[in-house]
């Protein structure tokens, strides 16, 4: 049976924050975050949900949470978050996660392996990543020579700003800057062997980071299709690349010629069920376990 959550309310629990995807409730010091079905593209929230997208989103940050806990603290606690789902709420089961509390950088730690998305247009544009030199006539989608770090200016209402590695140590210091660079590489590093030994490439992928109780805490989500790019392995050199995330939600926005203002057009049923299809998918391949 699919599966659709838009807006969240838990009777006797305040909001703490409705998200373009998620919506999230005070606990305190901690929070409860549910990830809903509503999905954004361009800043926008499309008027369309996704059967199952949330179980999807959270289960896979819990893995790599799991995954990646060795390398850097993270915000998610170990207690269930199910004593909260009872009654009419226990259908949020497997859409949340109770985390701490963080004090959070405004930044996104981007990495990337191979030159797409706002990457690629840089690189088209410029001949340049994060204003730091690329070599010359590389074609979309093509290897990197090294892991790039190149981060961006988070940015809750409106588009988040691509910033160099110099300007991200004049906004948080040299030496947090220089611990989120590595430590963004080192998560991307043990996720993109991971996902080689399951047929995908991990093209790019965001981190955010945090504070709790002091300690530099990774925190939201952690590569997931909404988060990252996975393309599928095993294709033949040369072909377009068989996504699964949400850049075909994007490609198809942008064949409407919609302006990328509000309102987002509606998605059509077979997207929405390619995209479900494909988010299950990488669930599946990626964590061992068939929602």
């Amino acid at each position: 049976m699919q599966d659709h959550i838009g807006e969240v309310e838990i009777p006797g629990l305040p909001l703490f924050r409705r998200g373009k995807v998620r919506d999230t409730f005070d606990l305190g010091d901690q929070l409860l975050i549910v990830a809903t079905d509503r999905i954004s593209a361009f800043d926008s929230v499309l008027p369309t949900l996704i059967p199952d997208r949330g179980r999807v989103l959270t289960a896979m940050s819990r893995y790599w949470f799991g995954k990646t806990a060795d390398l850097v603290p993270n915000h998610l606690l170990e207690d269930d978050a199910t004593a909260f789902l009872v009654g009419p709420l226990a259908k949020l089961e497997g859409r949340a996660m109770r985390v701490s509390k963080a004090e959070r950088i405004d930044v996104e730690c981007v990495v990337r392996a191979r030159l797409a998305g706002s990457g690629w247009q840089e690189y088209q544009a410029t001949g340049q990543l994060a204003s730091e030199p690329v070599p010359p006539g590389l074609p979309f989608g093509a290897e990197l020579p090294e892991l790039r770090f190149t981060p961006a200016s988070k940015n809750d209402h409106g588009h988040d700003e691509n910033i160099t590695r110099k300007q991200l140590a004049e906004q948080v210091g040299s030496e947090l800057a220089r611990r989120l660079e590595e430590l963004s590489l080192e998560i991307f590093r043990r996720a993109q062997a991971h996902c080689q030994e399951v047929g995908f490439t991990l093209v790019d992928s965001k981190f955010e980071f945090g504070f709790v109780h002091g300690s530099l805490t990774l925190i939201d989500e952690l590569l997931t299709p909404d988060s990252s790019r996975f393309w599928d392995a095993d294709q033949a050199g040369g072909e377009p690349p068989h996504e699964f995330d949400k850049q075909p939600i994007r490609d198809y926005l942008l064949s409407t010629g919609w302006d990328r203002n509000p309102p987002a057009p509606a998605l059509p049923l077979r997207l929405v069920e390619e995209t479900r299809s494909r988010y299950l998918e990488a669930s599946r391949r990626i964590t061992g376990t068939d929602l």
